[in-house]
């Protein structure tokens, strides 16, 4: 099963923050083994979807030269509430450093006015031919899988101005 955890990109900076939107519907998969009575959203999807939110800074910024963005560390995770069905998940998360192929954010969700998840992520880049060259078309046809889901998810362009 494959979890896509962001389904808009509201805000954008190239190289430094991203904001987005997951919004939980009763049709999420997951929901009717968590839990049953009472579905939310896991806290590792939670996690997940910052982890998501912050790839795509990493996939522009490098224009999209690496078919695999992986959590490498996670620090300092906060789940403070649930995220519901009907609840609109509010992502943002913001470059702290980067360092050759590891990219360090601050992340946190919200739902309304109240944060729900946050957490200090390393994100490690890397495509699978690094390890064994014949993974190369592999790389291929996921970077693009990537360009495309980069241009359906319309992230706002920033003006020079900005």
């Amino acid at each position: 099963m494959r979890f896509t955890l962001v389904d808009s990109i509201t805000e954008f900076t190239p190289g430094t923050s991203i904001t987005a939107v997951k919004n939980l519907t009763r049709a999420e998969e997951y929901l009717g083994d968590h839990f049953p009575g009472f579905p939310v959203m896991p806290g590792v999807l939670m996690l997940e979807s910052l982890v998501q939110t912050g790839a795509w800074v990493i996939r522009e910024a490098t224009g999209f030269q690496f078919s695999t963005i992986l959590l490498k560390e996670v620090k300092a995770l906060r789940l403070k509430s649930f995220v519901a069905p009907g609840d609109q998940l509010r992502i943002t998360a913001e470059k702290f450093k980067s360092e050759e192929n590891d990219w360090t954010f601050k992340a946190s969700g919200s739902v309304g006015e109240n944060e729900v998840v946050s957490a200090r992520l390393i994100l490690r880049q890397f495509n699978l031919a690094d390890g064994n060259p014949r993974f190369s078309a592999n790389d291929d046809r996921m970077i693009a899988h990537f360009r495309q889901l980069w241009e359906e998810l319309n992230p706002p362009r920033i003006s020079a101005e900005a």
